[in-house]
């Protein structure tokens, strides 16, 4: 091989390896550039649905969390398979290995795809949303603060954090003290049995009627429930907003034993009589 060949075949070599480094260097600029603008425009998307979300008052806000991630996920998903095209790989092929990897980790996460779907269905079904107070089972209250995919957020009545896996709650029965807009109370009082009944009754209707957070339909109610042998119990029964029930409760429990009080009754308390009996005297 002589001079020529050899120099000829060097400036092959080098124009192969320039076009091939040329080519390949401005996909991945372009990989690089499709990679950064469409984070930046999931970025600014979810901006502008939070923005749109927190001027509406109408869209319920355990919602809008949820709603940001798919927003967010779903523009950076797109991203990520325009960047592998651009690439030249097979994104079917891709989306074929996603899936049965997907598969594999589900059947190896069970309980988490457990957590899934019982977070779809308290998102759909809505038992309770941010903001409410509920209990599940019997270990579980607080005020709901976030309720995602995976886990609901609580605080609980002592202000403790409490993180809940969703599978959790839904399978619990949920009690929602929140959701309706009114409850009802139920407060019990004794009375001796010498004290004059109808007062005491006339005495607790006029403090409950009085009261500005009780409301006057359903009536309220003050109604004998047991005589006991040292008492009798009256049970008074009113309703109110659910935002003022333990105000109310407190309240009125405060101000019962001085309205029964000033009606001339007393509020009866557990006594025992012992009867001492002599011993019998035995014969000398």
């Amino acid at each position: 091989m002589n001079h020529a060949s050899i120099a000829a075949a060097t400036d092959a070599v080098w124009t192969a390896v320039t076009q091939n480094a040329l080519h390949y260097g401005i996909t991945a600029l372009q990989a690089i550039v499709i990679l950064l603008v469409g984070w930046w425009l999931s970025n600014l998307l979810t901006r502008i649905v939070r923005r749109g979300l927190d001027r509406s008052p109408q869209f319920d806000k355990t919602l809008k969390p949820l709603t940001y991630s798919i927003v967010q996920w779903s523009v950076r998903g797109i991203t990520i398979v325009a960047v592998l095209a651009q690439c030249g790989v097979q994104t079917a092929s891709i989306i074929a290995v996603l899936g049965a990897a997907g598969l594999a980790i589900g059947l190896a996460l069970q309980g988490t795809l457990q957590n899934i779907a019982a977070g779809t269905m308290l998102l759909v079904l809505r038992p309770f949303k941010a903001g409410d107070y509920i209990s599940a089972g019997s270990n579980l209250g607080g005020t709901v603060e976030e309720i995602g995919l995976f886990t609901s957020t609580l605080t609980t009545a002592d202000g403790i954090y409490m993180s809940v896996p969703n599978n959790q709650i839904w399978g619990s029965a949920i009690t929602n003290y929140s959701r309706n807009p009114s409850r009802r109370m139920e407060i019990t009082v004794n009375i001796d049995l010498r004290d004059d009944l109808d007062s005491a009754i006339a005495a607790l209707s006029s403090l409950v009627a009085a009261h500005e957070h009780v409301l006057r339909a359903p009536a309220p109610e003050v109604m004998v429930k047991e005589i006991h042998e040292q008492a009798v119990v009256i049970n008074v029964r009113l309703w109110t907003l659910s935002e003022y029930y333990w105000a109310v409760y407190w309240e009125l429990q405060r101000a019962v034993k001085k309205t029964v009080e000033a009606a001339g009754c007393s509020l009866p308390y557990p006594t025992r009589t012992i009867v001492m009996t002599p011993a019998p005297t035995t014969p000398q």
